[in-house]
Order: C-alpha cells, then sequence, then structure tokens
C-alpha cells in the first residue's frame, strides 16, 4: 500500500491545514496510507478521520505581520525549540517509508521554517528509493519586496520538487499572477482546481433571497469593513432598498459583536458567521467580504456579484491580487482598504451591480485531482 506523509503548517487562518487534509483525504480515499504532520493546533471542526495526525510541537504568529513565531502561550520561540521541532519532523518522516512527501507552501512560503524542512527534504532525497516530492500552494502567493526571495523559491523548487500542485481555475488565476519566475518552474506546474467547495447546509426559509451578504471570515482583521458596511447601505443608489445581511465572524469578540449589532440600522441584519454561507450567496443580490481563498471560492461558485476589500495590512498582497485578476475578469469591483469609508463602499456597490450574473463553471474538485495527479506521477516514477 503506498505511503504519503504530508507537512503543513499554518500560522494564524486555518486554509492551509484545510487544503493539506482535504488532499490527504482524497489520498486515503485512493488507498493509500496517509501522515498528515501538522504544526500547529488542528482545528476541532475540521474532520480528518482516516489519517494519522502527527501533532509537531505548536507554533502561530501572534499578528498579520508575521514576524514573530510564538508558542500558544506566546513565548517566541529560539533555536532550542527549532532543534526540537526539527527533530519531531525527522522522527515522524522516518518512522515509515513513504512514497510521497508533499510540503504545504513550501517553499513557495513559510521560509520561516527552512530550518525544519530543508532537512526533511534532504532526509527524503537521500533513501535508497525516495519518494515523489511536491509541494502544494494556493492560487496567490504573497509577493516579496526582494524579488532575490522569489527566485530562491523557484531554485528550491527545481532543486528538490518533482511536483508543484496550484490549486486554482486557470482561467482566472494562473501563476504566473503573482509569482515572476512561473516560467522557470512551468514543467513541474499542474493545477488542479480549487480545493474546498463542498456541499454545505441550506439556508432556511427566504434568507439570502436579493439581500446584500456582507462576510468578513473570522474576522479577526474586519473592523473596518464591518463598520463601513453598516452605514453603507442608505448610501448606495442600487441597494438601499434591499436588505443587507452583516456576518461576523468568531474571531469577534462577543462585546465587539453587541455594539455591531446595537449599530444595525433599518434593513441591516448583524448575526454570526454561517454554516450555509454559500447558500445566502447563491440566493443573493450581491457579496461584500475580502478575499480569502475560501471565501472567494464560494462567491466563484455562486456567480454573485462581487465588492472585494482585500485585507492588505502589515505589506500582504495576497488578497489584493486576488481580488484584483477576479476584477480582470469582470467578476468584482475592488474596494482597497487603505481610506476605506461608507461613500466608498457604496459607490463601490453601486459599480458592482452593473455587473452581470457570471455563468461560468469553475473548476472545483481540487483535493482529488490532486489525488489522482500525485498518484499518476508515483506510477510513472515507480514504473
Amino acid at each position: 500500500m503506498p505511503r504519503a506523509f504530508i507537512h503543513v503548517q499554518h500560522l494564524l487562518g486555518t486554509g492551509h491545514v484545510v487544503r493539506a487534509a482535504a488532499i490527504g483525504k482524497a489520498l486515503a480515499g485512493e488507498g493509500v496510507e496517509v501522515t498528515l504532520a501538522s504544526g500547529n493546533s488542528i482545528p476541532p471542526t475540521l474532520d480528518v478521520s482516516g489519517l494519522e495526525i502527527v501533532e509537531l510541537p505548536p507554533v502561530k504568529s501572534p499578528d498579520a505581520a508575521f514576524t514573530r513565531l510564538v508558542t500558544p502561550d506566546g513565548t517566541e520561540i529560539d533555536d532550542t525549540w527549532r532543534a526540537g521541532r526539527r527533530a519531531a519532523t525527522l522522527s515522524a518522516f522516518s518512522r515509515n517509508s513513504s512514497d510521497l512527501l508533499l510540503t504545504e507552501t513550501y517553499p513557495f512560503g513559510r521560509r520561516q521554517f527552512a530550518f525544519e524542512v530543508a532537512p526533511l527534504l534532504e532526509a527524503a532525497k537521500n533513501r535508497p528509493n525516495p519518494p515523489l516530492i511536491a509541494t502544494s500552494i494556493r492560487d496567490i502567493l504573497v509577493r516579496k519586496t526582494e524579488i532575490e526571495k522569489e527566485a530562491w523559491m523557484a531554485d528550491q523548487a527545481l532543486a528538490h520538487y518533482d511536483r508543484i500542485l496550484v490549486h486554482s481555475d486557470p482561467d482566472f488565476v494562473q501563476l504566473s499572477d503573482s509569482f515572476p519566475f512561473a516560467g522557470r518552474v512551468a514543467p513541474l506546474v499542474r493545477y488542479t482546481g480549487y480545493v474546498g467547495g463542498g456541499p454545505r447546509p441550506e439556508p432556511p426559509g427566504t434568507d439570502g433571497e436579493d439581500e446584500v451578504i456582507v462576510s468578513c471570515g473570522g474576522g479577526a482583521v474586519a473592523h473596518d469593513l464591518l463598520s463601513a458596511a453598516l452605514d453603507a447601505r442608505t448610501l448606495s443608489r442600487r441597494a438601499d432598498e434591499t436588505v443587507w445581511r452583516i456576518l461576523v465572524g468568531h474571531d469577534v469578540s462577543e462585546e465587539a459583536f453587541a455594539i455591531f449589532k446595537r449599530s444595525a440600522g433599518e434593513g441591516i441584519i448583524v448575526e454570526r458567521a454561517r454554516r450555509d454561507f454559500p447558500g445566502l450567496l447563491q440566493r443573493a443580490r450581491l457579496s461584500i467580504s475580502q478575499a480569502g481563498y475560501n471565501t472567494v471560492l464560494d462567491i466563484l461558485i455562486a456567480g454573485v456579484p462581487a465588492v472585494f476589500v482585500p485585507f492588505a495590512q502589515e505589506q500582504e498582497t495576497e488578497q489584493t491580487q486576488r481580488a484584483e485578476a477576479l476584477a480582470a475578469h469582470g467578476r468584482a469591483v475592488v474596494a482597497p482598504e487603505a481610506g476605506l469609508s461608507a461613500e466608498r463602499l457604496a459607490a463601490a456597490v453601486d459599480d458592482a451591480l452593473a455587473l452581470p450574473r457570471s455563468h461560468h463553471s469553475v473548476m472545483l474538485g481540487g483535493a482529488r485531482k490532486s489525488a489522482e495527479i500525485l498518484l499518476d506521477d508515483i506510477g510513472v516514477r515507480t514504473a
């Protein structure tokens, strides 16, 4: 029976481990024994049944700057911690032979973990029967201010990797949209479609019908968006008579949530984020959101016109690039986070409502397609 070892590190949000687990489960469904080594605590809501879970010493980023790494109790990591983490990873990998080593994001990000992943790659390559080595990356990479760092990514991929899985629909977003050395690594790249988009509960009653749906993911970095949305409804020329439903993420405190609810005027519903969010979008007139991977996927599937207010603090470029790529396809209007006001948001809403609803079929099934590609690669290598 083939064996796979997946290494994943999420630092602030949970999208990375969600995608890694989805690929792991798709591989397991094809008869592969999968070990998922996670460098942070796995969310209790994430289904990892059928996978062997290795909980590495956990680490996270305390904020969106991603310049510091801390343990769950807030202690900044040091060389002693790094040595222990490296030993734990290599020990987990050495327990079994592997036909596949999959690193999530690295080397196209997570360079802070080279102390751990570089030895892991060397251990894999030095085995008598080296595994296929692949990396799994989302649709958009975070641009670096120093192009030398991006050249390093390409160098590492060419030196150590057999396959690069890009989890996007190339009709909307291609690796070259966010990576200047995409041409160098092109022979290794395969597009899988988006990972996610599975079935969700249907909204009750008429919830969502002809509404403006405002969402913010977990909401930890969405205060400005939520505040502007509360005041934008009465300023819109095209959406001032429809219901605006504002979904507040569960990372927003109860105190802040209560303030948002008290601030809601007529025609505005404020409630916590819902599992039936994709169903609300299917019925909605318009979506207003940030531009995270999972939210954008739900919007693409629904085909609903959108306003994106991409998170762009601390030199973050990922969401802005994703939003601009969709805007270039006539799918959305972008309202920059810097200087956001109710007036600017209302103007963006009016512009977005002039866009047609899309009926383009989005390339999905990224986890299943990833498993197929990797198993084909293993077959080619072992034939």
